[in-house]
């Protein structure tokens, strides 16, 4: 097995424990034998359960980095794409949260843990969102002077929903279908645009 494959192995095991015992309960003993590498081989890889713990966040947000990739990549007007981008943002981190059992509370917890992981991805996310704004500024769609500060904000703005999203605090029960039209609107009047496109209610 290549290095690349060891070591995913190894946070895919320690995902799935920390999933269903949660980080504390979860020992470098545990993941060795779990994982069938050894001690040896696991911390040839990680200096302590921290690093495993890092390895394991960054691992998620790799894969909302590939969907984020795939949405920008689709041949859709730059408008669809912003409110494709924010759903799956939103639906990503709150499937990853929901997935990984008690995990859920170490996100919450050490949530300072989490924000020096997230940190590149951060950066990621914020220049996805430069390049779509910028086309649209582009093709006349966004009334857009400064595309980095509306970048910026669109990402903490999705930042801070997170969480209420994740407990369906938001749309009072509706459903995404529902409230995607809404959302448009919203993020459309921001941007400067006077009309939404049919394509996005449909």
């Amino acid at each position: 097995m290549s290095i690349s494959k060891t070591r995913q192995k190894l946070v895919d095991v320690a995902r799935q424990l920390f999933a269903m015992k949660g980080m504390e309960n979860t020992t470098m003993n545990d993941i060795a034998v779990a994982s069938g590498k050894g001690r040896r081989t696991l911390y040839t890889y990680f200096k302590s359960k921290e690093d495993v713990y890092y390895a394991v966040i960054e691992s998620e947000l790799e894969r909302l980095s590939e969907k984020m990739d795939e949405v920008a990549a689709r041949k859709i007007t730059p408008q669809e794409k912003i409110i494709e981008l924010i759903y799956t943002h939103l639906n990503m981190i709150k499937e990853t949260v929901v997935r990984n059992g008690n995990l859920r509370a170490e996100f919450f917890r050490n949530i300072w843990m989490v924000e020096k992981v997230r940190k590149n991805f951060d950066l990621y996310e914020s220049e996805i969102l430069r390049k779509v704004f910028a086309e649209g500024k582009a093709d006349g769609v966004f009334d857009i002077e400064n595309v980095n500060l509306v970048a910026d904000i669109t990402h903490y703005c999705i930042k801070g929903l997170e969480v209420p999203y994740i407990y369906g605090r938001l749309s009072h029960g509706m459903t995404e279908e529902a409230a995607k039209p809404q959302v448009a609107k919203f993020v459309y009047g921001a941007l400067g645009k006077s009309r939404i496109d049919k394509t996005t209610n449909n």
